[in-house]
């Protein structure tokens, strides 16, 4: 196992020492002492930290946490963090910049709770934030941040009511981005075609697969030495010490199992929403990702789970059958989400402001 304080102060720079003035390092914690500390109320004060902290929770493509800040004066930026991109299922990207698009608008929601109003601009492949202050205000979004996540379960089968669903649908709105909700029977079951075949191809990818497992994090230990990727636990999945579950992992991982799983999760949703921008470049991919974080925001606020199905978008070579199913014609289907009433599962970990934030 990693050393936590040993990995901290290394991908700082900061000597033993210096340490002393940092969080608590994880290694001295319990998990869900450290989900607690990064999903703790917003506080006033260090303003530029606490915002940051609230924009890693963020939904982001395998918990990769791929972003960088740095904020100087009343502006915060947020740039890509290309170490870790993942270039087997997000070639050119484009999750990466959906999920700085996400971390975007997190930032945005908290700035305002606390009395700034935010001005984001694209600058090249950053989104930098200007902050402007303003009566605080009260944002049911901005208090969903820290409770928010995505649900890798089973849902209950229950509808959603119409006024639920305008909600959804007005928190989806964002200049150059459409968003097609659908919880008609006929309409789910064809993105699930879409989904397992989607997943098929992935799985039989071995790059793919290897890029994967490298982001799986089989216990609360091997999870708390990196404080990022996918926990089995988040997924309701039992935990077990990796020198046994990797071995197991071609007999619980298969194409046949995964396909069951996702059917029976689509089967068991109340709807599912795909975004798509209507242009293809990082800032339209930057606009995807703070509809996509509102959207998970709002059903989190009113009690709903959703997840992620992104196979459709990921395979290349299905994307545009998938898009002309759905009548976007040239344009790409950007995410596809699943929403519905369903269980609470184990939170992911997030790193800390000291280790995303750039002096």
């Amino acid at each position: 196992m990693v050393d936590r304080r040993q990995f901290i102060t290394s991908a700082l720079g900061l000597s033993a020492t210096a340490f002393s003035g940092l969080p608590a390092p994880a290694a001295t914690m319990t998990y869900d002492e450290a989900v607690n500390t990064s999903r703790a109320p917003l506080q006033a004060a260090p303003r530029d930290r606490e915002l940051v902290r609230f924009a890693t929770l963020a939904a982001n493509s395998h918990n990769t946490q791929p972003w960088i800040f740095t904020a100087r004066g009343n502006e915060i930026a947020i740039a890509p963090d290309f170490a870790r991109r993942c270039p087997a299922v997000d070639p050119d990207d484009h999750h990466l910049f959906v999920s700085l698009g996400c971390a975007a608008e997190n930032l945005i929601l908290a700035a305002s709770i606390l009395g700034w109003r935010a001005h984001p601009t694209i600058d090249g492949d950053r989104i930098v934030i200007a902050l402007e202050g303003a009566p605080p205000a009260i944002s049911a979004l901005a208090d969903a941040i820290p409770i928010r996540q995505s649900t890798r379960a089973a849902f209950d089968g229950r509808t959603v009511a119409p006024d639920i669903l305008r909600q959804l649908d007005n928190a989806c709105r964002e200049p150059d981005v459409t968003a097609i909700l659908m919880t008609e029977r006929s309409a789910i079951a064809n993105v699930t075609n879409y989904v397992l075949e989607g997943n098929s191809a992935q799985m039989r990818d071995k790059t793919f697969m290897r890029e994967l497992v490298s982001w799986l994090r089989f216990n609360e230990t091997d999870a708390l030495a990196t404080m990022d990727g996918l926990f089995s636990g988040a997924s309701g999945n039992p935990t077990l010490p990796a020198w046994l579950a990797r071995p197991l992992l071609k007999f619980v991982l298969t194409e046949s199992g995964e396909n069951k799983k996702y059917r029976e999760e689509l089967d068991s949703s109340a709807g599912v929403v795909v975004l798509a921008a209507d242009r293809s470049d990082t800032s339209h991919w930057i606009s995807v990702g703070r509809a996509c974080q509102r959207f998970g925001l709002q059903a989190t606020a009113l009690g709903l789970k959703y997840a992620f199905v992104n196979q459709p978008v990921e395979v290349a070579a299905l994307r545009p059958q998938f898009a002309t199913s759905l009548g976007l014609g040239d344009r790409r289907p950007d995410i596809v989400m699943r929403f519905g009433t369903g269980p609470t599962l184990p939170k992911s970990l997030r790193r800390p402001p000291e280790l995303v934030m750039k002096r």
